[in-house]
């Protein structure tokens, strides 16, 4: 068993064990809390390529991880959907890229980390919308 599927495996446990026990002053529900986050974050950042350290990190890890989920289901722009959906795309300082490295094909190209987050969180509004 990998290491993937135990995270998920143990946060399926924790989202179990908070559904089943409502009375939460008989445990350490923030700490219970704190570790599905974590865990959650390492499933996220999997194929983020760039340190997240700010106080955002567990939301930027998650938009990105909805847009590679949109974007594997669905493609986009120019890209073969069957090239993404074959070796899923990456997060870089300053793309995203199809592959798991910078050099792979541009989605599309950035001037900052900042300007990235701004455009993958901007375009998951779009498509919730």
């Amino acid at each position: 068993m990998n290491n993937m599927t135990k995270i998920k495996e143990r946060i399926n446990y924790i989202d179990n064990y908070l559904d089943n026990n409502r009375d939460w002053s008989k445990f350490d529900s923030s700490k219970m809390i704190q570790e599905r986050n974590d865990l959650n974050f390492k499933l996220n950042k999997q194929n983020i390529n760039i340190r997240l350290s700010c106080a955002n990190k567990y939301y930027y890890a998650n938009q990105c991880h909805k847009f590679t989920k949109y974007v594997m289901k669905h493609g986009f722009g120019h890209i073969d959907i069957k090239s993404i959906q074959k070796e899923s795309i990456c997060f870089n300082k300053y793309s995203i890229n199809v592959g798991y490295c910078q050099y792979g094909t541009d989605l599309k190209r950035f001037n900052s980390s900042q300007e990235m987050f701004g455009f993958v969180i901007g375009y998951n509004t779009a498509n919730n919308i």
